[in-house]
């Protein structure tokens, strides 16, 4: 009966342990439920702000169409004020070309490349004539100061300056005077010249009334006394000569000292409009059944009239020259033209 019973616990155990293992395992799982109650609050909350998220960048988004739309419209605007501006400017630029032409009258010679315009115009006044060049610089590299036979010490005349560096138009430029050196005649230029953006000599203040008068780099005419070389470089100088007196100078009329003022000579004179087109002038003169030459305060109230705003005296006398496509259009004082140190020449 013993044995009967051991072997029935035999039987039995694995079957027990399978029980106890099943009910323990149970107890477990319920631990491992999720509590759904407690989970639903959060995806709940995790969802609305989600959509409220979702609202915002939708405003977000929104708003920044608007500003796209007004900053395009802001863009529109803009290009359309510039193109009114411009076409304002063009309009402008040309009732002033037109009011500048009508004063000049119509022009014996004209030129335009993508450089340069040169318009020339004819000069008669009540006793004295010459000739008057108006030039658009599209390229400032176009004026140039030419030094005689590209040497110091040396002379050459307009007309073969204009020859040497194939340009179209050229006029005398600033004052020299003649010595002897080692025997030999050695010509300088007075004050200070140049060429290119560089003095080609040292800074030279010397006699302390002569002015400066040439273009910067930008093609714009520059001038005035220069007592310091940084005064001078801080013009930006791109090509310039030396003489006397100031004109006239942003607009307002120089005075003018009294050995030069009521003389009646010729004169070559460089000079600005107010639209930045340059005037180069000569006037002949002591030839009295041709012309007899201008002061310096009646060639003002020409200046003035034909609405310069910025005007200087280059050297005059013998050595004013007009030349324009290879000829000399003035008649100079002396016969013939005069050697000079430095001229003034604008490429075609």
């Amino acid at each position: 009966m013993r044995a009967v019973n051991l072997l029935a616990v035999f039987v039995i155990a694995p079957f027990l342990g399978l029980w106890l293992a099943c009910n323990s395992f149970t107890g477990y799982a319920q631990d491992l439920l999720l509590p759904v109650e407690r989970v639903n609050i959060p995806l709940h909350a995790l969802e609305k702000s989600l959509t409220l998220l979702e609202q915002e960048m939708g405003a977000v988004k929104a708003q920044a169409d608007e500003q796209k739309t007004k900053y395009e419209e802001h863009e529109q605007s803009l290009s359309s004020l510039t193109e009114q501006a411009s076409q304002q400017k063009t309009m402008s630029d040309q009732i002033y070309e037109e009011r500048i032409l009508a004063m000049l009258g119509s022009p014996v010679k004209v030129h335009k490349s993508s450089r340069v315009e040169i318009k020339v115009f004819k000069l008669e006044e009540l006793g004295y004539r010459g000739y008057i060049a108006k030039v658009k610089l599209f390229n400032p590299k176009a004026f140039k100061v030419v030094l005689a036979k590209d040497t110091l010490g040396q002379k050459e005349t307009t007309l073969e300056a204009v020859k040497r560096t194939g340009a179209l138009l050229g006029i005398n430029g600033g004052g020299f005077y003649t010595e002897m050196r080692e025997g030999k005649p050695y010509s300088v230029h007075i004050g200070n010249v140049v060429i290119n953006g560089k003095l080609i000599t040292p800074f030279n203040a010397y006699p302390g009334n002569l002015c400066f008068a040439g273009v910067n780099r930008s093609g714009g005419v520059i001038g005035g006394i220069m007592s310091k070389k940084e005064q001078l470089m801080a013009l930006n100088p791109w090509q310039g000569v030396s003489f006397i007196p100031v004109l006239i100078k942003g607009g307002a009329i120089h005075p003018i000292p009294a050995e030069w003022a009521k003389t009646n000579q010729p004169r070559t004179i460089l000079g600005e409009y107010a639209n930045g087109d340059l005037i180069m002038i000569v006037v002949d003169g002591r030839q009295a059944d041709w012309s007899s030459g201008v002061t310096l305060e009646r060639l003002i109230e020409k200046l003035v009239e034909l609405g310069v705003k910025e005007a200087y005296n280059l050297d005059g006398g013998g050595s004013s020259a007009f030349v324009y496509g290879g000829k000399v259009l003035n008649k100079p004082s002396d016969g013939k033209l005069r050697p000079v140190v430095t001229n003034i020449v604008v490429m075609p």
